[in-house]
């Protein structure tokens, strides 16, 4: 169609949506707007499906009635732009889709501008079952705006703004104030990397994004708004993973005056409320509490997945005198053997379990080796991996029992360093589960949701030779603990706390430290001197000093909530415009060069490193 015979929208504006047609409707004149979905001709009759954000509704285009419309109806493609005034009317043919909101309705053209054309598709974005095709993520993120019109995508985006509504409304009503904080602030690095902003009046300095509204939240509690609330963008220049972004969302809440009991019942609420308003379920509450250290012991993990059983058994005193030389020297080192009942597993192969041995245990989780312990369903007894003469039998039966494993079980065992061997059965606990087909990205539930508390306050790089805060260098220290802090840094719990659901960490927070001479007790074991610290956050430490309430709080991570509310294996698919592993934006190419004159205003000058040798 050339330029000169595109048409003039000469209908107005639309009187309906294309899901808002029904039966009431019928002898009704309409004007709907749309894309074409798709085209068939049948009979003589042209039937084109028209598609909007709201739904689809069929069109009927018969050159009987009015032969030019139809005649125009013919060189309709896919994802035409095109205004149709028809009447309503009841379809004569069953649709083959029940579900579709507009099933029982058609819409018989009188008239139809074409008010765009569109090329040839680089993959299908058509709802119909069979169109789509199997385009790479890569190009679909080129065309990120074709993608956005097939109908997963677009029903993961109104998902998330049902999600924003709920947040809202649930904090307004709970007397939180929304307040936005500064996106160009100061660097204060402490575990990602920070994205740096080059300042143009103030040559050689630099703004940060933020990783986080931390500090400024605090500052709003000293300020005394006593309760907030932000749903903001966070920034954090790190590898990627299917759950990262560089830049993401967060629900980010703060309240002076908070205990744990008050956080916890808080934000049990906002996330009731955004079950009930998305998906219509009544969450049960409160939701269960699990201590850091019980979590690592009875799953292996800190976000442990309890959408299904097989807890780990620390059977090392079980095996204590045994005379088994592997066991005997990691007890020896306190080190721990660990063993997992896998349901139903007992007559396994002892090839798929020498490949779970070599392929996940050794390989992937860099483990000493695999043992186990079978019970065949025919009852025929105990067949351990392990030679009766190396390991009696009796000390085998003595784990099987403190185990709970019966006829027709699995047994497996890895033996290794403490805590690291714990999360290492963690580990192969998921990926059994997975064979098993008991972890899924079931959209609707179950949701088992948890309280993960009594963190470490800090844990140790060997490699740096220094403590890091585990969540964040404002975290207060339990008060049983304060007395470590300058003598057994390692030893210090924190009033710190998460929240897992489905094996999934969806948020994080912690009663915070509002003494200046605490949050300085706490840089001394991150070992931050004096002066440091004031140059880095001298004016969260002064805001301490004119009468700082307690406060605590927690944030959200919107995406990963929204991800797992809609099944979507990747935060891409709730994201409207993602980045890739890579951190690049394919439909714009971001990131890009600057000229050189831009670069010159910010005072930058680049160095041009010299390619690798062959």
């Amino acid at each position: 169609m050339s330029v000169s015979q595109f048409q003039v929208d000469t209908h107005g504006h639309r009187t309906h949506t294309c899901g808002e047609l029904r039966t009431e409707h019928i002898g009704q004149t309409a004007v709907l707007k749309g894309w074409v979905d798709t085209r068939r001709d049948l009979g003589g009759l042209i039937f084109v499906d028209l598609r909007d954000r709201y739904g689809i509704t069929q069109i009927v285009f018969n050159p009987q009635d009015n032969p030019e419309t139809a005649k125009l109806a013919e060189s309709l493609r896919f994802e035409f732009v095109i205004s149709v005034k028809g009447k309503v009317v009841g379809r004569e043919v069953e649709a083959k889709n029940t579900e579709l909101a507009t099933a029982s309705i058609e819409l018989e053209a009188q008239d139809m501008l074409i008010l765009n054309t569109s090329e040839p598709l680089p993959f299908m974005v058509s709802t119909h079952e069979g169109k789509q095709s199997n385009a790479s993520d890569d190009l679909r993120l080129k065309y990120r705006y074709l993608d956005l019109r097939r109908t997963e995508l677009k029903e993961n985006v109104m998902l998330r703004h049902r999600v924003y509504q709920s947040v809202r409304r649930f904090y307004d009503g709970e007397q939180f104030v929304e307040v936005e904080t500064p996106v160009l602030m100061k660097s204060t690095p402490e575990g990602a990397r920070d994205y740096l902003v080059p300042s143009r009046v103030h040559a050689g300095k630099f703004f940060a994004l933020p990783q986080s509204p931390q500090t400024y939240k605090q500052i709003l509690m000293v300020a005394g708004f006593d309760r907030y609330f932000q749903i903001v963008k966070c920034f954090r220049d790190e590898d990627l993973r299917a759950d990262r972004q560089p830049e993401f969302t967060q629900i980010d809440v703060e309240m002076t005056f908070a205990t744990e009991d008050l956080i916890y019942k808080t934000a049990e609420g906002m996330i009731s409320a955004i079950w009930k308003d998305v998906k219509g379920v009544d969450l049960e509450l409160p939701f269960p509490r699990m201590s850091y250290d019980s979590a690592i012991r009875k799953y292996g993990s800190d976000k442990p997945d309890l959408r299904f059983e097989m807890e780990l058994h620390d059977v090392t005193s079980v095996f204590a005198g045994s005379g088994f030389k592997v066991f005997d020297s990691i007890a020896d080192d306190g080190g721990a053997v660990v063993a997992m009942v896998v349901p139903g597993w007992g007559d396994t192969g002892r090839g798929k379990l020498d490949k779970l041995d070599k392929d996940i245990v050794r390989h992937k989780l860099k483990g000493g080796g695999l043992f186990h312990f079978r019970l065949p369903s025919d009852g025929t007894g105990i067949q351990s991996s392990v030679k009766e003469e190396a390991l009696p039998l009796s000390f085998v039966q003595k784990a099987i029992d403190q185990t709970g494993a019966s006829t027709g079980d699995l047994v497996l065992v890895i033996a290794g360093p403490s805590p690291k061997v714990f999360e290492q059965m963690g580990s192969l606990r998921l990926h059994v589960a997975t064979e098993m087909g008991l972890i899924s990205d079931n959209a609707n539930g179950p949701w088992k949701f948890l309280w993960v508390t009594d963190f470490p306050l800090l844990e140790y790089d060997e490699e740096a030779g220094r403590f890091h805060a585990m969540h964040h260098p404002f975290t207060s220290p339990a008060a049983a603990d304060m007395a470590k802090l300058g003598t057994d840094p390692g030893a210090v719990r924190a009033q710190a706390y998460d929240i897992v659901l489905n094996g999934s960490e969806i948020g994080g927070g912690s009663i915070r430290i509002h003494r200046a001479d605490v949050q300085q007790m706490m840089f001394d074991a991150l070992g931050i001197g004096k002066e440091e610290a004031q140059t880095r956050f001298g004016f969260l430490l002064d805001a301490f000093k004119y009468g700082a309430p307690p406060h605590g709080g927690i944030a959200f991570g919107l995406d990963r909530i929204v991800m797992l509310l809609t099944g979507a294996s990747s935060l891409r698919d709730v994201i409207v415009f993602p980045k890739t592993q890579s951190a690049q934006e394919p439909m714009v190419q971001s990131p890009d060069v600057v000229d050189d004159h831009q670069l010159a205003d910010l005072h930058i000058q680049l160095i041009k490193k010299d390619k690798p040798s062959a």
